[in-house]
């Protein structure tokens, strides 16, 4: 009986899901355990493996279509099995609505550990022999077998023939080497934005030159990826609909230096990372926080909703878009946990390796451009959250001390948010309030 393919419900606020690329073309065989097809959500690139085995029959959905979680995308089965020819909506077993999470249970792991055929046919009829351990990696890593030469007894390929492969060749999905291919691109020379330099479809669009319509220039348009598309989206809609306000103010980091530098060589003892000033602001903005709820609110349909939980986004630049990976209950956490958490989440999210509960259940953003040479912006609020506040670089400045004009390291927050939800004099409020925490961090301690 032709079993479902559904698209996975990956996270509790997961209401669809973009079908990015397929990796296996209608009347392909399909292994358990396979990569079958890649899905974004929440900005995060997925490929989601193969829980049946058998004949890939049907794909409802081209690529770029925006599918509901729990819905048919294709169908499984057994060569000349009738199939529907439109799609016929949520799936109606009861295994295809759980969430991706829920099918490591005993039967897929069962599944997934069965022996793996040995003998793979290429277009010329000749047969490919490889281990199991060879083809579950190059299952994992999108890699044509009849691509890799084999070193064991008639060419069989074994694992570190896919290894030596890899090596070798750029790590690519096989629509992004057909398209390179179809386009003429040559792929060794494109940097991909996948794991580990994985180069996905989008990839090699980006790297495409498209002819200029006015004689005599030499333009060049690079199209948005997914994740600039997604951006892009979010950016537009939160900037129409949320009426944004900012504000800013200058602080004086003296203090926080001092406390940093006395800090640096402890916490790096105790778990290998350097404390940022990024940490230290995210402390000092949970501890205001839990002064000011109001800033850590969201507006759902006619109520507004503070949190109590402090979950903080950090935004990471990856590529040409952005990611904003959350560290939750920041107010309960040591600089040294939080210095280590941050580091940890921004690798992964310029590594592609976050996961979906790493994106999500965010109440307010840090975006921190302290490395560059700004002193001021005006960032755009993360929704559903109020508030998104923007850290500029921190620079020496000419300042008057009771009377005195000295140079001191200075740095300007700005908090823009949502008027909506928050007013003006709790903005203030709270920016005023964050101000003396960093400018006397022992506060922090207390």
């Amino acid at each position: 009986m032709a079993k479902e393919v559904f698209m996975p419900k990956l996270s509790s606020t997961m209401q669809v899901g973009t079908l990015l690329q397929w990796f296996k073309e209608e009347g392909d065989s399909v292994e358990v355990g396979e990569p079958l097809f890649e899905i974004m959500t929440d900005k995060i690139n997925i490929e989601v493996e193969a829980y049946e085995e058998g004949i890939l029959l049907k794909r409802y959905f081209d690529e770029d279509a925006e599918v509901p979680v729990n819905h048919v995308v294709g169908f499984i089965g057994e060569e000349g099995e009738k199939v529907p020819d439109s799609p016929p909506g949520e799936s109606s077993s009861s295994i295809q609505t759980v969430e991706q999470s829920d099918l490591n249970n005993e039967e897929a792991k069962r599944k997934s550990t069965e022996p793996i055929i040995e003998i793979e046919e290429r277009e010329s009829g000749e047969k490919v022999r490889a281990t199991p351990a060879a083809r579950k990696l190059a299952g994992k890593e999108g890699v044509r077998l009849f691509d890799v030469s084999g070193s064991g007894p008639n060419g069989r390929i074994h694992v570190e023939d896919v290894i030596d492969y890899l090596r070798s060749s750029p790590k690519a999905t096989p629509l992004a080497k057909k398209v390179a291919d179809d386009k003429g691109i040559d792929i060794s020379q494109i940097a991909g934005t996948g794991p580990n330099g994985k180069i996905y479809r989008s990839d090699v669009e980006g790297n495409e030159v498209v002819p200029s319509t006015d004689e005599g220039t030499d333009s060049k348009r690079v199209k948005l990826d997914n994740i600039g598309k997604v951006v892009a989206k979010r950016m537009v809609e939160s900037a129409l609909t949320a009426p944004h306000v900012t504000i800013t103010t200058e602080i004086d980091m003296t203090e926080t230096i001092s406390m940093r530098k006395q800090l640096l060589d402890k916490i790096e003892k105790k778990n290998g990372y350097r404390l940022s000033y990024t940490e230290i602001i995210m402390k000092a903005v949970a501890y205001t926080l839990k002064k000011h709820p109001i800033v850590n609110a969201s507006l759902q349909d006619d109520e507004i909703v503070m949190h109590k939980a402090i979950n903080i986004g950090l935004g990471v630049a990856v590529g040409n878009g952005l990611l904003v990976p959350v560290v939750k209950h920041v107010d309960q956490k040591g600089l040294a946990r939080l210095t280590e958490e941050c580091k940890t989440l921004g690798r992964e999210a310029r590594d592609n390796k976050l996961n979906p509960n790493s994106m999500s259940g965010g109440t307010f953003t840090i975006s921190n451009l302290g490395m560059y040479a700004v002193d001021t912006f005006t960032p755009i609020i993360n929704q559903p959250e109020s508030a998104i506040l923007g850290v500029g670089r921190i620079n020496d400045k000419p300042v008057g001390i009771n009377g005195e004009i000295k140079l001191r390291p200075m740095m300007t927050l700005s908090l823009s948010f949502d008027h909506r939800i928050i007013n003006g004099a709790p903005a203030a409020a709270f920016l005023t309030d964050l101000k003396t925490v960093l400018e006397q961090p022992f506060e922090l301690l207390v």
